[in-house]
């Protein structure tokens, strides 16, 4: 009686544990990885499970309206979901919503106001702090060109913004000759850099707004050789590389482990019974040559990567 009693107590506990699907936009860039790192530390320290998906490209928005639709229909307690276009994925989240399954948004936004919470680096802030940068190094005068990232995409584009309005409100003296989007892809963000090189030849900077972008645009600008300052966005072991050599001035850093930590963090609270914020920013941080050793960045840029 008492082993029955036992096997049906371990059976409940079994059942009560909750499961939340963790649904990022890529899978092989350095950021998603760390956004993974940190949902698995955060399930690990609440005694839950995570499903981590993703569709292989960051433009794939139907890949990821499917994985989403699977999440729903296996009744998964909690989705965390960084939205890979912020109106195709209206439809997936409104349905969570009416379904009972509470969504977190991370990294990105979306067009509907059907999710508990928010938790996003403030992406136009970040851009403006690119732009205090540009205007710092190029001394308040000088042409600028700017590798995008993608149409839809609410996290660059409010970047690139912020980036916008930073030098045309506060560098009259500079001008924003060119933009063109590398859809988030290494090659085409190279091509697309060096047509605009090509194009402007005498350009003084580039800003980049995303990890794809400045990869791409450090890529093109080494081929070149020339003097043109390059503000990044986003890090990878090839990046810090770059910057610590001198061929990229600076980039602003997310944090993304402590994006995948919390997003899980919102979920456990909601499925708790709390009321959490519905916005969660978190700043950008300016990296450079001169910093990027400092210890609480160096641990910012070299998370653990513990699945």
């Amino acid at each position: 009686m008492c082993s029955l009693l036992l096997i049906s107590s371990l059976a409940c506990k079994r059942e009560t544990r909750k499961t939340i699907g963790v649904i990022a936009q890529g899978r092989s860039h350095l950021f998603w990885q760390s956004v993974h790192a940190g949902a698995a530390a955060a399930a690990r320290d609440n005694n839950l499970d995570i499903i981590w998906n993703a569709p292989a490209s960051e433009t794939d928005y139907a890949g990821q309206l499917q994985i989403v639709n699977t999440m729903i229909t296996r009744r998964v307690d909690a989705i965390a979901l960084s939205p890979i276009d912020k109106t195709a994925m209206v439809g997936v989240v409104d349905r969570a919503a009416r379904e009972g399954i509470p969504v977190i948004i991370f990294d990105t936004g979306v067009d509907t106001q059907n999710y508990v919470s928010r938790v996003a680096t403030d992406n136009y802030a970040a851009g403006r702090l690119a732009g205090k940068r540009m205007h710092e190094i190029l001394g308040g005068k000088g042409t600028v060109i700017i590798v995008a990232c993608q149409p839809g995409a609410a996290s660059t584009l409010a970047r690139e913004q912020g980036f916008e309005d930073e030098l045309r409100e506060n560098s009259p003296g500079m001008r924003i000759l060119d933009k063109r989007f590398g859809m988030s892809d290494f090659a085409k963000s190279l091509a697309v850099a060096e047509n605009m090189l090509t194009a402007h030849p005498d350009v003084q900077g580039l800003f980049a707004s995303n990890e794809t972008s400045t990869v791409g645009a450090a890529q093109a600008l080494k081929a070149r050789g020339g003097k043109v300052k390059l503000v990044g966005f986003d890090w990878s072991p090839t990046l810090l590389a770059d910057l610590e050599a001198g061929q990229i001035d600076s980039l602003v850093a997310q944090h993304p482990w402590k994006m995948g930590y919390e997003s899980v963090v919102l979920a456990v609270r909601k499925l708790r019974g709390e009321t959490p914020p519905k916005d969660n920013p978190l700043p950008a941080r300016l990296v450079t040559r001169a910093n990027m050793n400092e210890p609480e960045i160096h641990a910012q840029l070299h998370p653990k990567l513990e699945f």
